[in-house]
């Protein structure tokens, strides 16, 4: 495997680490462990870790892991800097810092498990830093664009095959299976998220579970999924009507949500803020009086993860940069009726953005 790009990562953190005066960094967030090495985009579950990844500012950098994946690390990691542990895994790490002059090791907070940080803070002056690693990602770099242009496409061309598959009497469950059927056959590593099927007022649910209920004639479908690839997250809502006649509520609450997106798209650029692209959505909804039924946040970044920064919500703080990818997805719930949301991932270009 060619690893040049994760050195260059790397050394693009190391000078993030320099300008903050850290010393280290040990990276157990699964995502970014992947981005600055190559290694491992998942663990294989939430109480396991597949291994620890210390950046330096200024020295040499070390990949820690257990035997299952010391073939797997060879081929993305000098063996010189790879060490493999069992049931030593702290004082290994603790020899091997200390050894080369480690004292200082800044964490993860929000993937460190408690249990983790208790014996690292008896070997260790700990501090946590919050998206550290995610402030070089928050930017996708060519290659990212092209590997996420390629899964998104791999969405749309799903839309264009699930439709026809939404039938009165096939289940939630079953169009959701439809789903994941024709990413696997078509190339993708796995789904981004669990496919998300409501039909009626289910689509009042923004992560609405599939179960039993049936696709039903003159009826809506709401559907959110997305895939996993070339290591890229894609993330799609579409509402399907199901039927040749969709009711005038279903096509005024669609006519809305889709200029709410549009006038979100339109301003989108660099220097806008978070808050203000939510804003510029929310005011279509607030102007026909629906803003209530508007209960989520307007996107999201997207990449190694389905879900990462930035956030464009009213609680978001910052502002949009040239090469940052974002959903696009407003919605309109009511539980007694259903629910229309249409996502759009689109790239933040130099003067405005590209609907992926």
């Amino acid at each position: 495997m060619n690893t040049t790009i994760f050195e260059k990562r790397r050394e693009n953190l190391k000078r993030l680490l320099t300008k903050k005066k850290i010393p280290a960094l040990l990276v157990s967030h699964a995502a970014n462990r992947y981005y600055l090495s190559g290694f491992e985009l998942h663990d294989p579950q939430c109480n396991e870790s597949s291994g620890w990844l210390v950046v330096t500012a200024s020295g040499d950098d070390y990949l820690f892991t257990d035997p299952r994946y010391y073939d797997a690390a060879k081929q993305v990691w000098d063996e010189d800097k790879l060490f493999i542990y069992a049931a030593n895994k702290h004082a290994l790490v603790g020899e091997t810092l200390k050894g080369n002059g480690i004292k200082a090791l800044a964490i993860e907070p929000k993937a460190m498990h408690l249990f983790d940080y208790e014996k690292l803070n008896e070997l260790f002056t700990l501090t946590a830093v919050d998206n550290l690693v995610e402030e070089l990602r928050i930017i996708k770099d060519e290659d990212e664009i092209r590997r996420m242009d390629a899964s998104i496409e791999l969405n749309h061309k799903l839309f264009k095959y699930i439709e026809g598959q939404l039938v009165p009497g096939k289940t939630e469950e079953q169009v959701a299976w439809e789903v994941e059927k024709f990413f696997r056959e078509n190339g993708a590593e796995e789904l981004a998220f669990s496919t998300i099927v409501g039909v009626g007022p289910n689509a009042a649910l923004p992560h609405a579970i599939p179960g039993e209920t049936v696709v039903r004639e003159n009826d809506m479908v709401l559907i959110d999924t997305g895939c996993r690839l070339e290591d890229y997250s894609s993330d799609q809502t579409r509402t399907f009507w199901v039927g040749d006649t969709p009711s005038d509520r279903f096509k005024e609450t669609m006519d809305l949500v889709q200029a709410s997106q549009q006038a979100a798209i339109d301003v989108i650029r660099p220097g806008l803020t978070y808050f203000e692209a939510y804003q510029v959505a929310y005011s279509v909804f607030e102007q026909a009086g629906v803003e209530k039924l508007f209960t989520h946040g307007l996107g999201h970044g997207i990449g190694l993860e389905t879900h990462e920064p930035p956030s464009l919500s009213k609680a978001a703080k910052g502002e949009l940069k040239a090469g940052m990818v974002v959903t696009v997805e407003p919605g309109l719930y009511d539980p007694k009726w259903g629910g229309i949301r249409w996502e759009y991932q689109v790239l933040v270009t130099e003067d405005g953005c590209r609907i992926m």
